[in-house]
């Protein structure tokens, strides 16, 4: 039951944005990357695919040729970094697991099957009921008072205080001696803290993925950009997430790009790290691996337009441009720029 309530809640996540995200102009056919690099330069940071199918997110994405810096342009992220979770995936395991406490089931015809996770529980003199409700599309919870209850409710009656759309006759006890597990499993799969991303570079007027997944020789600001990300390690044994990179035999070259961010494991596929292979035009050894990630970034040493449909994948739904650019000081600035997959 709890895997059937995980695929349940796995589809419900694969969505489309909604009509508000998505523009018109999808719809429109750009011109070609060819006939703006005709133009001449400034060149844009990004350019749509000629028949849409990608949303940029930000305010301008085009350097100025005079005037204000890059600091006094608008800027897309104006406070602080988030990183979205799910405040119920741990309750259980912070609040549940291993102490003395109860679960039930039971089928609903509107909203699945549901797992409800029940504690008594004594807070500052105060007793309480902690209530974990699971359903196909979200979970809630709550710590109820019992003195504010008229009787002690049954599993049902429980149920109800967390979604009055429960509509069962009653919940039967989960009786499996590794139910917590299990539980926890289902709780807990919408966790990550292991992720992978590509690094492509970009050099001027390159425009397709023959020519980016070719490069070979980095430049200083490239790498300047790199010990940014993270710390070029040895892939021979190392013992952090290795992102399907080969770590006995060195199959996959020998260095990559890692870091350890607030607890979770971030490897890079940097392209020019992969393994080249002379005669091979399309370097499948480098694609194999940016092409299956889901987030790449592209980084260019100078303004040149990158369009996502130069690479092909199934897998790609989302960049991140990375544009390298220096001030009147002669500091190093980064102009960036997110595009994502219209269906993401």
């Amino acid at each position: 039951m709890i895997e059937k309530m995980q695929r349940s809640r796995l589809d419900e996540q694969r969505c489309s944005l909604p009509a508000t995200l998505k523009r018109e102009e999808e719809y429109i056919p750009y011109p070609s990357i060819h006939e703006v690099l005709q133009r001449g330069w400034p060149y844009p940071l990004i350019i749509l695919p000629q028949f849409g199918g990608y949303w940029i997110e930000g305010t301008s994405h085009s350097l100025p040729v005079s005037g204000p810096e890059l600091q006094d342009l608008p800027s897309p992220c104006s406070g602080k970094v988030r990183l979205e979770c799910d405040p119920t995936a741990k309750l259980y395991r912070k609040h549940f697991l291993g102490k003395e406490h109860q679960n039930f089931y039971a089928n609903d015809s509107a909203l699945g099957y549901l797992v409800l996770s029940v504690k008594y529980e004594q807070v500052e003199g105060q007793d309480n009921l902690h209530l974990l409700l699971r359903a196909r599309t979200s979970t809630k919870h709550d710590l109820i008072p019992i003195s504010c209850l008229t009787e002690f409710p049954n599993a049902v009656q429980m149920a109800k205080l967390l979604c009055e759309d429960v509509n069962v006759d009653r919940f039967f006890p989960v009786l499996y001696p590794k139910a917590s597990q299990l539980i926890v499993a289902f709780d807990e799969h919408v966790i990550s803290n292991n992720f992978k991303f590509g690094v492509i570079y970009q050099k001027f007027g390159q425009t397709t993925e023959e020519e980016v997944f070719s490069n070979t020789e980095e430049s200083l600001g490239f790498l300047e950009f790199l010990d940014l990300l993270g710390d070029r390690i040895q892939l021979q044994d190392f013992r952090g997430f290795r992102g399907g990179l080969d770590v006995t035999r060195g199959q996959t070259g020998t260095e990559s790009i890692y870091t350890n961010f607030r607890g979770k494991e971030l490897m890079f596929h940097v392209s020019t790290m992969l393994p080249f292979t002379e005669g091979d035009a399309q370097q499948l050894q480098r694609k194999r691996h940016i092409g299956n990630d889901i987030v790449a970034i592209v980084f260019q040493d100078e303004n040149t337009p990158f369009v996502p449909d130069m690479i092909a994948s199934n897998f790609l739904h989302a960049y991140m441009v990375v544009q390298l650019h220096h001030n009147a000081s002669g500091e190093t600035l980064y102009k960036q720029q997110p595009l994502v997959y219209a269906h993401t």
